[in-house]
């Protein structure tokens, strides 16, 4: 990164500089904490590296079975796709494109843009057209991509099937366990910060902003930008000269937005918890079972750690999570100035987890794809399926409607200032 950027931070909108970083350094938010720049030494070189390797294993991860289940002579295989198109047949099409969407897609085109990034700035020469909109989509689908949540729905279901048949592991599960790294390990690797500088800027949009002059932060690739010097659009929306993204000074009707999302998945949740997530048919006896019953399974087989990690991810994260996001809209609807920091850390908290509750939906998904040997032994998803994914998607809608600059918006009204609005000033530029 280079020396002197002037950055407004996503989280609290306080104006101000970055110093230069040494190796592997990180600047903070004076005011709020939030990492606003990391120094990663030789950052293309190595996430094209592992960019290279990922595109390589999610081939072999969708090419070849994943898990075969074996039960008195008769046997099923799986790829990453089968309880995909077993969850469509069973009429659950909306948790299959969840699904499909999260462990597949997502992760799939995060490789794919990450090598058409890094290949031409590896090469170097001209940018090709459209490359920081390609980086944008990178930067959105980040979230999206739940390998790793995965891996633990894969866990938990083999450990339900143990006692009822063989499981059998495939060459495309090994490729799946070690991809999860390697994409981890690109996303650590990478600095948006190296990409971001390579792309060309008008003279009036790379100075410093003047004492007094109103500027605008991007929340994509965290441009300040002179009010000046903002593209417009035909639709007379204000632009990012840089990554192209529509420039808000703070999301529209985020409050209004995240209510009206965090009522819904609360309306969901006693649904997604009270209805069975599953039925399971074994030798003619049919059971159904919800997200508690499933965690008093696990603790009935000493599964300890496992059902700690389903009864946090699946029950108390999405609870934890609404109580947050409650709190947070009422604060700032309530005008509050106690500990900004500490909420701000708070709405952090709830980005970071929100992603982890879809374990139950991926286990559910694994075992309809294992087990299908008709009266022998069955599963199909069930209700409580489709509201636990509404309960986890709205969640993290929720989560990414919040603007948390809002929380810091009345403490600066109080002492005279006058956000949204945002003007460069000594204190801030030095």
């Amino acid at each position: 990164m280079s020396a002197g950027i002037p950055t407004l931070c996503p989280q609290c909108d306080l104006l101000q500089q970055s110093p230069p970083l040494p190796p592997k350094g990180t600047a903070h938010c004076a005011r709020c904490g939030h990492a606003l720049h990391r120094h990663r030494p030789n950052s293309i070189d190595r996430t094209l590296a592992l960019t290279l390797t990922g595109l390589v294993l999610f081939v072999v991860a969708n090419s070849y079975p994943f898990l075969s289940f074996e039960m008195q002579g008769q046997m099923t295989q799986t790829t990453l796709m089968t309880g995909v198109h077993d969850l469509t047949a069973q009429g659950k099409g909306a948790v299959a494109a969840v699904v499909f969407f999260t462990s597949v897609l997502a992760p799939g085109l995060q490789l794919v843009l990450l090598l058409a990034v890094l290949a031409p700035l590896k090469l170097g020469g001209r940018l090709p057209p459209g490359f920081p909109t390609l980086f944008r989509w990178f930067k959105s689908l980040a979230p999206w991509g739940m390998m790793d949540v995965f891996m633990i729905g894969i866990l938990v279901s083999v450990v339900k099937l143990t006692e009822m048949a063989s499981i059998v592991p495939g060459a495309a599960l090994f490729a799946f366990v070690v991809l999860i790294f390697v994409l981890a390990a690109a996303q650590a690797a990478l600095d948006p910060d190296v990409v971001w500088e390579r792309v060309p800027l008008p003279a009036d949009v790379r100075r410093s902003p003047a004492v007094g002059e109103r500027v605008i932060g991007c929340d994509i690739c965290e441009l300040v930008v002179p009010e000046q010097a903002v593209l417009m659009d035909h639709q007379g929306r204000q632009r990012c000269p840089r990554c192209t993204d529509v420039l808000h000074v703070r999301k529209p009707e985020s409050l209004q937005r995240t209510w009206a999302l965090v009522i819904t998945a609360a309306l969901c949740y006693l649904p997604a918890n009270l209805y069975p997530i599953m039925s399971v048919t074994s030798l003619g006896q049919t059971q159904s079972d919800t997200i508690l019953s499933g965690v008093l399974f696990l603790l009935h087989h000493g599964m300890w750690p496992l059902a700690a990690v389903v009864f946090t991810a699946s029950i108390f994260v999405p609870l934890l999570k609404l109580l947050i996001l409650f709190s947070l809209l009422l604060s700032v609807q309530l005008r509050s100035h106690w500990r900004p920091r500490d909420r701000t850390r708070l709405y952090r908290i709830t980005e970071a987890i929100g992603r982890w509750s879809m374990v139950d939906v991926y286990v559910v998904t694994i075992l309809v794809a294992l087990v299908h040997l008709g009266n022998l032994a069955s599963i199909e998803a069930e209700a409580g399926a489709v509201f636990f994914c509404i309960v986890v998607i709205i969640t993290m809608l929720a989560a990414m409607s919040f603007d948390p600059r809002l929380i810091w918006d009345a403490l600066e009204q109080d002492h005279g200032g006058a956000p949204p609005t945002r003007r460069a000033d000594k204190h801030n530029r030095g």
